[in-house]
């Protein structure tokens, strides 16, 4: 009786923690590298303000395209996912 009482209470615990850890921890659904994806964040980065952050947004999106050019296709998500970090609202 006891044991069965502390699995169950122990299942219980675990199914209330299971939901919270999975909105904490989930990532960002990730983002292909695709030219309609740089042609988005280019124009994302453009609104930007900050003058020193959207340099460095459009440093990281030349070398995403360089990479793409390339077919090197993770080091394009790298880069991409760098510059999506910069932009405001958007880590």
């Amino acid at each position: 009786m006891i044991k069965s009482t502390l699995a169950l209470a122990s299942l219980g615990f675990m199914l209330a923690l299971a939901p919270a850890q999975a909105q904490t921890t989930a990532p960002m659904a990730p983002m292909a590298c695709t030219q309609a994806e740089l042609t988005k964040m280019d124009t994302e980065a453009a609104k930007m303000t900050d003058a020193t952050k959207k340099t460095a947004t459009m440093k990281e999106m030349t070398m995403a395209k360089d990479m793409m050019a390339k077919n090197d296709m993770k080091g394009c998500m790298t880069h991409m996912d760098n510059a999506m970090k910069m932009m405001p609202g958007k880590s």
